[in-house]
């Protein structure tokens, strides 16, 4: 592997409270320096890194890759490249493809599949139940074995509380995060959008706060009879996360994240009847989303990730209540999540730190840092460079996105996996 020198960047690396203007040294696929070079270090390629961001790669804790199962709408291939070009590098698959990650062949596969692409690194989680049918207890020892990295039931509720108080129990001795999408089934119904103004007005089947608050209320309630580690996904209710803050405080050892477009939108960019704004959980009220944006703030949240979802065209063409419900948001991630930073919300420490540490660090993996003998994946940004997302600049299979014709002010330029360039946009000095 090359050795390379990226000089004169301003080195943001949040787990190690890092954040000035120094050199980066790269050799062998790791990080041997950042300040003085090392002695003897003559680089191969040098990369005049003045002016852009230098951070760790980023981790996106969840992304559908469709692959197996549903390649017409993407590839493990096609994903892993597009996570490559928002400055993505790891990437955390729920279990929910087909067939189900509820075994260690599964598991395997994936992971090599993605290993073969060159590409950005998958890290899957295994199902908590067998086909995600709710019913069984996977083997999770087998799971955990074979490189999954937590355990989840996907979209599928677990209604039967006494599985789940059996599924947390079994993890916790394997020493696996649990997952969550709580989400009462019957109350949420055959809802696809906030019970709200916008449903009242739309006449669309809605899906009440309660359906996510009696959810995690029962879910608390077993974490702290069973003592695992547990992950709420993609909260988005005000009353959910002050439900979660309180069990933080209390000391249970419990997480949560949001998805980016969460932090954006809200039930009324909806409008008439956008279907690219047709998520599941749904976009809840702007007091919810101003909720999120403080618990972010704050730290209660500690993860933002892209809930990346590719749809073919055709998926968003049908009635609102019909189409399929996701956003394609591998390449949208950052720029979004740097808007925060823009809008005075956060820091860069802070915004990156969602981005690399807190992923890291809640999937139990060697990543997102630059400390001296890390595997060396980078992401340079250029700061202030205004441009506008346009359909044919998405990489990803997947276009259904609701910000196409955004206008960003951060920008990817070049993504390094493993110490080798992956994935470049503009030509920087090289000597």
């Amino acid at each position: 592997m090359s050795r390379i020198a990226v000089l004169g960047g301003h080195i943001i690396d949040p787990a190690q409270k890092f954040d000035q203007i120094a050199d980066l040294y790269l050799a062998e696929g790791k990080i041997v320096a950042c300040g003085p070079a090392p002695a003897g270090f003559t680089a191969d390629q040098t990369i005049a890194a003045a002016g852009l961001i230098v951070c760790p790669g980023l981790i996106d804790i969840r992304a559908r890759t469709r692959e197996p199962g549903l390649e017409y709408k993407a590839t493990i291939a096609s994903e892993t490249a597009a996570a490559l070009c928002g400055g993505i590098t790891r990437i955390c698959c729920p279990p929910d493809t087909e067939p189900v990650i509820d075994n260690p062949a599964m598991a395997h596969m994936v992971q090599q599949r993605a290993r073969l692409t060159g590409n950005a690194i998958i890290h899957p989680l295994g199902a908590l139940t067998q086909e995600l049918g709710s019913e069984r207890i996977s083997n999770m020892a087998a799971l955990a074995a074979a490189g999954c990295v937590g355990v989840s039931n996907g979209l599928a509720a677990i209604s039967n509380s006494l599985v789940m108080r059996r599924a947390m129990q079994y993890a916790q001795t394997c020493h696996l995060t649990v997952f969550l999408h709580s989400l009462d089934p019957w109350l949420a119904g055959n809802g696809c959008v906030h019970e709200g103004e916008v449903s009242t007005r739309l006449g669309l089947p809605a899906i009440p706060e309660a359906a996510e608050t009696v959810a995690v209320a029962r879910d608390l309630a077993l974490i702290e009879q069973t003592g695992c580690c547990a992950h709420f996904c993609q909260l988005t209710s005000a009353r959910a996360i002050s439900m979660v803050a309180t069990a933080q405080q209390r000391g249970l050892n419990v997480s949560a994240d949001v998805s980016i477009h969460h932090l954006h939108l809200s039930e009324r960019d909806i409008g008439y009847f956008d279907t690219a704004c047709h998520v599941l959980p749904p976009l809840r009220s702007e007091q919810d989303r101003q909720a999120l944006r403080a618990a972010v703030r704050d730290g209660n949240i500690s993860v933002i990730c892209s809930d990346h979802q590719p749809h073919e065209p055709d998926a968003k063409l049908a009635p609102f209540s019909e189409s399929a419900p996701g956003i394609s948001g591998l390449e949208t991630l950052l720029p979004l999540t740097l808007q925060l930073v823009d809008e005075g919300l956060l820091s860069y420490s802070q915004a990156l730190a969602c981005l690399t540490s807190a992923p890291a660090d809640l999937l139990h993996i060697d990543a997102g840092h630059l400390q001296t003998g890390a595997t060396a994946d980078l992401c340079l940004l250029r700061p202030n460079q205004r441009w506008t997302l346009e359909s044919q600049m998405l990489h990803s299979r997947g276009h259904n996105s609701p910000f196409i014709g955004t206008t960003f002010n951060h920008r990817v330029v070049m993504t390094f996996l493993q110490g080798r360039v992956a994935h470049t946009l503009e030509s920087l000095p090289l000597c």
